[in-house]
């Protein structure tokens, strides 16, 4: 039988109520189409970034429908009801755990040895704070399941040697104890390269590339540390021998040897290690015990000892380019062998540990160590899983109530996870606020929300910055304007500095529409009134320089030229066209108001006053219901990534619970005796009002009771 789903309707959105364990595990078998959000970032969310993480099996930084179908699909076999997510909390009790499942068994094995470290052996739950770091959960266990053996794992301290051998050699694997150790492949690798080193250095005894004994090693690595500059020297000599004139300037400018001494000698630098070996002359051997370069005095010593002394004796302590030729092929066969090296990793053990270990036999034993150590893998493995589980105990049904239907949004007690925190300003607190990177780029999507957004930046004092899209959707935007502070608290409760720094503009309510033609009329008349002011100052100030300028200079001001004569004709024409237009205003007032006061029955003047009022502020307050009625979240969230599937509609109703006016506390008292209030307009005002009152009763008495309150 299919599953019977129950749906609600909420904010004109039909959602799926998720209520119980069966719901969750048909919920692959719901239409896709039916759920609210198909994908989401795994930034930005006010949920633990290591269970998003973990939701995101492909590691593209979105978490989609897919996923969270995989995550409660890992949940069914590890779970004997599924019902254990439901209600999201922090422990996961032992008993919840399907053991009947070689999941299960695992995960309980696992959670067992966590909780034994942890010195809760008995526990019969597991929470959140047991798994935060199960790094050290296997600290002082040789076998953990990793196929890596640390040295110690060893009871034979032999076979504890060789394993510290190979980590020196072959590089070592950090295990889940946190020790240094081998697996299978750099065991193999170990071996190999221990039977190739001996295999090579055999070959080399056998066909005697030894050619001065133990010490050709030596030898060649002396000729070799040499070899350029005594080519260099010798070929020195010779250019001295073609040319006379070339002594001198084969020992280098005698200015190198200025500019030398005048820098620090107290050791060798390049500048005299790129001088000769010693002084050019004619035919000249090459010393190499006394009056020879400082910065290569050491590498000749070295070349005497183990390359000439055993070939021509210790009485030998010049070299000639003869001398030199017969010295080199000596180790031509050496130079070979060695450029056929196998096995180098192993060299640093020397021959005779190379030979020791491959007699040993001791690789079956390192395996079998590895064999005991894999044979846990799937209790340790598990642990990784118990990991997983109690993440998903604690986030996955949270996530799912804002993905699959967006239950958290429309209730009032409690925050989705994408409501970054509350913003405080302009007397409002604004709760649908969201983490953005970009105002810049997120405002472009946004702005098709139809919601007064209001992007601010908000700053921690240790220098933490992060921005975040306010949405105020109740109220006025009078003063609201870039450059406003407020604060802003995220759901850990902490404040932050905010300002705003970019608006999106919309309708925000019915009643700022209201009043919005009589507020643009009356900032109209503002500015004409500052237009006026500001050109009368003007030339108020241009007359008082000119006649500053006059007393300070003594000069007299300039003559104002003459007025031109009156003409009396076009001045009576003017005063006649301006006493038509004032009269044509009049009579069309007075009709007005004489067309009001006829109006019949008496009700017939509220509705005429009504419907000039609607005149108005109908056009206004129409365009901003139909601009209301189209909020929509959307935009707000797919702007950071989301993928929306409904049109999560943000009416009157929900926009005057999302941000809060300022009200005064049940049980308040108001005192309205303002010691700074200016009393004299206060009494204006009222003398005012009182006047207006009294007219329209003496108007009204007069139509319906054609006399005056005080005479015909």
């Amino acid at each position: 039988m299919p599953h019977a789903w129950k749906f609600y309707r909420m904010g004109g959105l039909d959602q799926v109520a998720l209520a119980n364990g069966q719901d969750l595990a048909a919920l692959g078998a719901l239409d896709q189409k039916l759920w609210v959000a198909l994908s989401c970032p795994t930034k930005g969310l006010e949920m633990d970034r290591r269970t998003l993480d973990l939701l995101d099996l492909d590691k593209d930084g979105r978490v989609r429908a897919s996923e969270i179908l995989a995550a409660i699909e890992w949940c069914r076999p590890r779970l004997r009801d599924l019902g254990a997510l439901i209600p999201a909390g922090d422990a996961l009790p032992l008993t919840a755990i399907d053991h009947g499942t070689p999941e299960g068994q695992a995960l309980l094995g696992a959670a067992r040895q966590i909780l034994a470290h942890r010195g809760s052996k008995d526990a019969q739950e597991l929470t959140c704070v047991d798994v935060a770091d199960v790094s050290h959960v296997f600290d002082g266990t040789p076998f953990n399941g990793d196929g890596i053996v640390p040295p110690d794992a060893a009871t034979d301290p032999a076979i504890g040697q060789i394993i510290a051998d190979a980590i020196a050699c072959e590089g070592g694997l950090v295990d889940r104890s946190g020790k240094l150790g081998i697996d299978r492949t750099r065991l193999g690798t170990f071996w190999t390269s221990l039977t190739a080193y001996a295999d090579w250095y055999r070959q080399g005894a056998v066909e005697g590339v030894l050619a001065i004994g133990k010490d050709t090693g030596a030898g060649y690595e002396a000729v070799k540390a040499v070899r350029v500059k005594v080519e260099d020297y010798f070929n020195r000599c010779r250019i001295a021998a073609f040319d006379p004139r070339a002594g001198v300037i084969v020992n280098r400018a005698e200015s190198e040897l200025v500019a030398l001494a005048a820098k620090d000698l107290s050791s060798p630098g390049e500048d005299l290690r790129t001088l000769p070996l010693a002084h050019v002359e004619v035919g000249a051997p090459l010393p190499l015990l006394e009056r020879t370069n400082p910065a290569w005095s050491g590498a000749l010593t070295t070349l005497h000892r183990t390359a000439i002394v055993p070939v021509f004796g210790p009485q030998k302590t010049h070299l000639t380019p003869a001398e030199w030729e017969q010295i080199q092929p000596r180790f031509a066969a050496y130079e070979a062998w060695t450029a056929a090296k196998q096995g180098a990793s192993v060299e640093p053990l020397g021959f005779a540990r190379v030979e020791a270990l491959l007699a040993s036999g001791a690789r079956p034993a390192i395996e079998a160590l590895l064999a005991q150590d894999e044979a846990l893998a799937a209790d340790a493995n598990a642990v990784a899983d118990a990991v997983r589980l109690l993440h998903y105990r604690r986030d996955l049904f949270t996530l799912v109530k804002n993905f699959v239907s967006f239950h958290d949004f429309y209730d009032m007690g409690t925050h989705a996870v994408f409501q970054a925190g509350t913003l405080y300003l302009d007397s409002r607190s604004c709760d649908l606020c969201v983490r953005v990177d970009d105002p810049a780029a997120h405002s472009t999507l946004a702005s098709l929300s139809r919601m007064y957004i209001a992007y601010c930046e908000c700053r921690r004092p240790g220098g933490e910055t992060m921005k975040i899209a306010a949405c105020f959707t109740q109220g006025d935007s009078d003063y609201l304007m870039v450059g406003r502070n407020g604060v802003f608290y995220d759901r850990a409760g902490i404040d932050w500095d905010a300002t705003i720094v970019k608006l999106v503009e919309n309708p925000i309510s019915i009643r700022q529409a209201f009043f919005a033609p009589y507020k643009k009329f009356l900032r109209i008349i503002e500015e004409q009134v500052q237009r006026f002011a500001a050109a009368k100052e003007k030339e108020s100030d241009a007359r008082m320089a000119a006649a500053a300028a006059s007393a300070t200079t003594g000069e007299h001001a300039p003559k104002v030229a003459p007025t031109a004569a009156v003409d009396v004709g076009k001045m009576v024409g003017i005063i006649a066209a301006l006493g038509v237009g004032v009269g044509a205003i009049g009579a069309l007032f007075g009709g007005f108001v004489s067309g009001f006061m006829n109006l019949q029955p008496w009700w017939a003047k509220p509705v005429a006053l009504s419907g000039v009022v609607l005149a108005i502020s109908g056009p206004s307050m129409l365009l901003a219901w139909l601009k209301l009625r189209q909020r929509t979240l959307g935009p707000v969230l797919e702007a950071n990534g989301w993928a929306i599937n409904g049109r999560v509609r943000v009416n009157t109703l929900l926009g005057a619970a999302l941000t809060d006016l300022k009200t005064l506390p049940p049980g308040s008292t108001r005192s309205l005796d303002d010691p700074f209030e200016d009393k004299a307009a206060r009494r204006r005002r009222r003398i005012g009002w009182m006047a207006a009152l009294l007219l329209g009763a003496a108007v009204f008495a007069a139509r319906h009771f054609h006399r005056w309150p005080f005479g015909r």
